[in-house]
């Protein structure tokens, strides 16, 4: 096999070479066998491009190599008997590589098919398309969802409703959306949130979609349960004393044994009975008409007038207005803004009501301590969303009932309509902002406002 090596054929092709060129130099120079020496060239052309293509097939190899490597085709082996153990490592490092493209490519398809099965299992639907509208994958549950079998275009959901797709497109990276649609005559209300990333230089949107009907109409229904177990108490709470002392004066004024309804006589005492019933009858009135009263101005509440402020104003404004209450409790009450040149764009009317309410709600919590503080903070967060934080040292809200303390008329102190909270969260609604709390008891409660 030694002789058969790729050197020793090279050596054996050059001696030939040099030979053929020595006869051919001979016979020119004795100017005769003119047929041979034209034979001579022929052949020493022969064997200068045999020995060209002999040696130049690592050249072609590695060609082939890279081809199969461009094309993604990995099914080439590359294999030479007897050409010497150069050419043996040499095609032994092209299968290598190869395998190793091949065992990349598979896994790759296994990974693909791992997340296409996870995609095509969840059961909340996935659409993936690009900004021209063109999807690219959609998973069973959302063709469930809108009850079709292909998506090529996200324009092609104008059946369901007509400005869908438009509001699909404008989606960007973290984008949320409750969206109402009706699919064969059925409402559904679709949460849709979603995110972009990019791949092979196309950008690509993704979102979510699921259909929160249901819970919707879950917590609409225990919202509406709620409510009217706060209505129902507070109306008991005055129709009952009043149908009792309604009950007292009729006793006191009709003469039951008479055959005929007619007035019976009453003494001093009585009339004075009377009058006591009679006035608390009214004042009980009363108060369930201011009862309805202010439920009915908490649903009607005035659209905001938006405009530039100063966040720091404002904290001014409120904290003047309570200092009286503040000064006479010995309350620490600190107020910071960052930057202090810190602007809201809002209604800074209603936001003033908001703020007050919190910090009275506050002044409540830490009017028994021994050291009473109120904190109150306004940062720019790193989305550029404006977030006002009020912090106390009070008593704190027992957990029992803090998911009930924005609910109208629900109050956990002896005086108090139990609305502050409910309006200043509709306000803040009104705003497309959010406001939650956190309390630990005896240590203090934190109401954050995100706008």
């Amino acid at each position: 096999m030694v002789y058969k090596s790729f050197r020793f054929l090279v050596v054996v092709r050059i001696l030939l070479l040099i030979a053929s060129v020595f006869l051919l130099v001979y016979f020119v120079d004795q100017r005769k066998h003119l047929v041979t020496s034209i034979i001579l060239v022929a052949l020493i052309l022969f064997q200068v491009i045999n020995m060209i293509r002999f040696v130049e097939k690592t050249n072609t190899k590695l060609t082939q190599f890279l081809e199969s490597i461009r094309h993604a085709d990995f099914s080439t082996s590359f294999s030479d008997q007897g050409l010497g153990k150069s050419f043996e490592a040499l095609n032994k490092a092209f299968n290598a590589v190869i395998n190793e493209f091949r065992s990349t490519r598979a896994e790759k398809e296994e990974h693909f098919n791992y997340l296409q099965t996870v995609i095509q299992h969840v059961n909340i639907g996935i659409i993936v398309y690009r900004k021209d509208g063109k999807v690219d994958i959609i998973n069973k549950a959302a063709k469930q969802l809108f009850k079709i079998n292909i998506l090529p275009y996200i324009d092609d959901l104008k059946s369901i409703k007509s400005d869908f797709p438009k509001q699909l497109l404008k989606m960007n990276a973290g984008d949320k959306k409750l969206i109402k649609v009706f699919i064969d005559n059925e409402l559904l209300q679709l949460s849709i949130y979603a995110t972009e990333f990019k791949m092979r230089g196309e950008d690509y949107i993704l979102i979510s979609l699921q259909n929160i009907s249901a819970e919707l109409e879950e917590k609409e229904i225990e919202s509406w349960q709620k409510l009217i177990r706060v209505l129902t108490h507070e109306i008991m709470n005055s129709i009952t004393p009043i149908s009792s002392l309604a009950s007292t004066v009729y006793d006191l004024l009709i003469d039951k044994n008479s055959e005929t309804t007619k007035l019976q006589l009453v003494d001093k005492e009585d009339v004075e009975s009377i009058e006591t019933a009679l006035s608390t009858i009214q004042g009980r009135s009363q108060g369930l008409l201011n009862f309805v009263e202010v439920y009915r101005n908490l649903t009607r509440i005035p659209k905001p007038n938006f405009r530039y402020f100063s966040v720091k104003e404002m904290f001014d404004r409120c904290i003047l207005l309570l200092a009286p209450k503040i000064e006479q409790l010995q309350i620490n009450c600190n107020c910071n803004t960052i930057p202090e040149n810190l602007m809201l764009t809002a209604d800074s009317d209603l936001i003033d009501q908001v703020m007050i309410n919190l910090i009275l709600n506050a002044i409540d919590a830490v009017k028994e301590k021994e050291n009473p503080m109120i904190s109150v903070s306004a940062t720019a967060g790193s989305t550029g969303r404006i977030i006002i934080e009020l912090t106390d040292n009070g008593c704190g809200i027992k957990p029992d009932i803090l998911d009930k303390i924005f609910m109208p008329f629900f109050t956990s102190k002896k005086e108090g309509s139990g609305i502050g909270l409910s309006l200043s969260r509709q306000i803040i609604h009104l705003h497309k902002g959010k406001i939650t709390v956190k309390s630990n008891l005896d240590e203090g409660t934190t109401f954050k406002l995100t706008f």
